[in-house]
């Protein structure tokens, strides 16, 4: 049975209430012997320097797996004024993209429970983050896995364009 290409986008996110699927799902891939890729953030305007990161993660492995913040998690994160998109946006934004295999939501402020379910062969965060500071490293290195940062894009951030933004907007008036 073919899938539409909206329904392709459906299938690769899995929301908290669809846990048991999505450990079915890792179940699956581990038969398969893939090489499971983790990877998580809020991607809140998705960017350049984000598709460049996602890219070089997906690089990695077979699969790459996103862990994204549920608008709760963002919110308590990042402020109050956050996310600018809501979570079902964000994760079919990120669904979207070729070499993206799923997106997990998760409520918590790390996704250090979801890495110990997913068990990654990698794990990676931008070089905006030293090895040691990454949620769940220590679980995937007991697992024989890897922890990696990949460098980021220069001159790109979610901040930094929101910035610009309200600058842009301050002009006006």
């Amino acid at each position: 049975m073919a899938y539409s290409k909206h329904q392709q986008i459906e299938k690769k996110i899995f929301r908290p209430e669809q846990y048991d699927s999505m450990l079915r799902y890792i179940k699956y891939l581990r038969f398969l012997e893939k090489r499971i890729v983790f990877t998580n953030g809020c991607f809140d305007l998705l960017h350049a320097g984000h598709t460049d990161y996602l890219a070089r993660a997906a690089d990695l492995g077979d699969v790459l797996i996103i862990g994204l913040n549920t608008d709760s998690s963002v919110s308590r994160l990042k402020g109050r004024s956050r996310p600018l998109n809501n979570q079902e946006a964000r994760a079919r934004v990120l669904a979207s993209l070729a070499f993206v295999d799923s997106v997990i939501l998760f409520e918590k402020d790390t996704p250090a429970e979801l890495i110990t379910a997913v068990r990654p062969d990698v794990l990676v965060k931008g070089g905006d983050y030293s090895a040691d500071e990454i949620a769940g490293a220590d679980i995937v290195r007991e697992n024989g896995g890897r922890v990696l940062c990949i460098p980021l894009l220069e001159g790109y951030s979610t901040s930094g364009i929101i910035e610009k933004i309200l600058a842009e907007r301050n002009k006006k008036f």
